[in-house]
């Protein structure tokens, strides 16, 4: 499989497990819903960029959204009650939160076999 169908295909799956929309996903990037469409599809390659964005809007690593069979991670360590709409702030401010809970956990992760090598 192309690697832009199988990063769409991991993006879409990701996308769907949170619930967000391609409209949703699009605020967030500044790209159209289309655009979103062309990426999940395969149709058209993702910036690196924007990689970075939705690994920490995921709180998964950009391997996560890139690997063919990658493990699926733990995700959903954030949550967002709406009322109506996601503003891009609101994607924003879940992005910021994940990634700070993907680096603490990455952290614990390293003292942990540090301690077990020591």
């Amino acid at each position: 499989m192309k690697p832009a169908k199988i990063i769409g295909n991991n993006l879409k799956n990701y996308r769907d497990r949170f619930g967000y929309s391609q409209a949703d996903i699009a605020k967030l990037l500044g790209v159209e819903r289309s655009t979103i469409s062309k990426y999940e599809s395969g149709e058209r390659e993702i910036s690196i960029v924007h990689l970075n964005k939705l690994s920490d809007l995921y709180g998964v690593e950009i391997e996560d959204l890139v690997a063919e069979n990658h493990e699926e991670q733990n995700v959903g360590l954030a949550f967002v009650f709406r009322k109506q709409e996601t503003e891009k702030e609101d994607l924003e401010s879940i992005a910021c939160f994940q990634k700070v809970v993907k680096n603490y956990m990455k952290m614990e992760r390293i003292l942990k076999e540090n301690e077990n090598t020591a």
